[in-house]
């Protein structure tokens, strides 16, 4: 088997905890490496988490960006126009990021979710992640990833929920989920 080096697509989803917390050790051990990474959130942004100070003692080896409002009403109602407008400018960010090549690593936080509520085109995503330049890596997170957004990705981690202690009335952890 030939020793292939390239940029990876790749798609953390599934309605189990883990996809942001393993795209951020991902991004942890290409600072390591002395990657430069950007992690734009597309949907993260009115709360205060503990991984927006860890970030900041790596300088401009990892940057962490929050582009949304926070949580996103979903349902019966279409996305709220301010919403959808966020995440039209975090994907311009976006796209202009992966393209730059200024950065070996791009995290797309909670992507999918803004695809599947309909708040951006996932034909446009692949496009772009087609042309990216080929040493680039990018890691899509957020559950229910399109069919489209797997099919042209690398590698696909679903995680699966087992149990979770919010079911037992365990609120979030400092520390643990934010």
């Amino acid at each position: 088997m030939a020793d292939i080096r390239k940029g990876l697509i790749i798609v953390n989803t599934g309605p189990g905890k883990g996809k942001t917390t393993a795209a951020m050790g991902t991004a942890l051990r290409a600072v390591g490496q002395g990657m430069r990474v950007l992690m734009l959130q597309f949907l993260k942004g009115s709360w205060h988490y503990g991984e927006l100070d860890a970030v900041q003692a790596f300088g401009t080896k990892f940057v962490m960006k929050p582009m949304g409002r926070g949580f996103v009403k979903v349902g019966a109602e279409k996305p709220d126009p301010e919403d959808v407008r966020l995440v039209e400018d975090a994907w311009a960010e976006a796209e202009t990021a992966v393209q730059s090549g200024e950065w070996d690593l791009v995290v797309l936080d909670e992507i999918n979710y803004a695809i599947s509520y309909g708040m951006l085109d996932p034909a446009k995503v692949v496009e772009s992640l087609k042309k990216k330049p080929e040493m680039v890596h990018v890691i899509l997170t957020g559950r229910n990833a399109h069919p489209t957004i797997i099919e042209a990705a690398d590698t696909v981690t679903e995680m699966r929920q087992v149990k979770h202690a919010y079911e037992k009335g365990v609120m979030a952890q400092r520390g643990i989920e934010y």
